[in-house]
């Protein structure tokens, strides 16, 4: 968490904005290219199938992390890469989005795979028990915690949407107040490199 917010990063806490820092020239969003980390993932899809970063190759990944009782940030999110995949065109079968639940207590199999598909039957939801979902997590330096609310609990956690190229690279960090647009014309972008 302390690496996100050195770099100006955006964080979730209780499903709030928290202003970060502006786009950079090349990308709309957070140029992170090099970055040293977000180098892999282990999981299992909503399916049961175990899924690596290695099975998108040739795609450009949309990595988002949430959980499924999330009352407004995860939905937009997942609201607007339907929008993104709809303004790609013929492009956006190039185009993976990812869902990675920071709730494995509660967001089962089978409610992911309702959930992905009440937005776009094509998205896909990972999950794992806690210490898998720990790994990922601190991989893509994302943060998350459970906060007691009465008598059940919600989840803070980070807000950024990740793109990975088709080389399957972390590239981008995407702000949730950014415009589908914005993250389209980064999918293009990425999707124009050479060897993609």
């Amino acid at each position: 968490m302390l690496a996100w917010l050195a770099a100006g990063s955006t964080l979730l806490q209780g499903c709030e904005r928290i202003s970060g820092s502006g786009p950079t020239a090349r990308f709309k969003g957070m140029d992170i290219t090099g970055a040293p980390y977000g180098r892999s993932f282990s999981l299992t899809d909503h399916s049961g199938r175990p899924r690596t970063l290695a099975d998108f190759r040739g795609q450009v990944v949309m990595l988002y992390f949430g959980f499924v009782q999330c009352p407004d940030v995860c939905p937009t999110a997942l609201t607007r890469a339907t929008a993104v995949k709809q303004l790609l065109g013929e492009q956006a079968s190039r185009l993976q989005v990812i869902f990675v639940t920071v709730d494995p207590e509660r967001d089962t199999p089978e409610l992911l795979r309702e959930y992905m598909a009440a937005f776009d039957p094509g998205f896909l939801a990972l999950t794992g028990n806690a210490n898998e979902i720990k790994t990922v997590a601190d991989e893509f330096k994302v943060y998350y915690n459970k906060v007691p609310t009465g008598s059940s609990y919600t989840m803070d956690h980070t807000a950024l949407s990740y793109l990975l190229d088709p080389l399957g690279r972390l590239r981008v960090a995407l702000r949730h107040e950014q415009t589908a647009e914005d993250y389209a014309a980064d999918v293009r972008a990425l999707l124009a490199e050479p060897g993609a």
